[in-house]
């Protein structure tokens, strides 16, 4: 079975909760190279996934024929 891709929301929501947790100096220092390591991770997949959705904005715009 494929596993399902998160989504941008789910993936800016845990970064939200690893910096809420920063902030509040809650993480534990044991697992803060993971809770950082992991926060990279789904910043890398936000960016992509905003340059796809910019790209793919673009691409239907650029087809004048089909809007109207």
């Amino acid at each position: 079975m494929a596993k399902k891709e998160m989504t941008y929301a789910a993936a800016m929501a845990e970064i939200e909760r690893t910096l809420a947790r920063l902030r509040s100096e809650e993480m534990d220092v044991d697992t803060l190279s993971a809770e950082v390591e992991r926060a990279t991770e789904l910043l890398a997949r936000c960016k992509a996934k905003l340059r796809k959705t910019e790209e793919e904005v673009s691409r239907i715009l650029e087809r004048p024929e089909e809007r109207q």
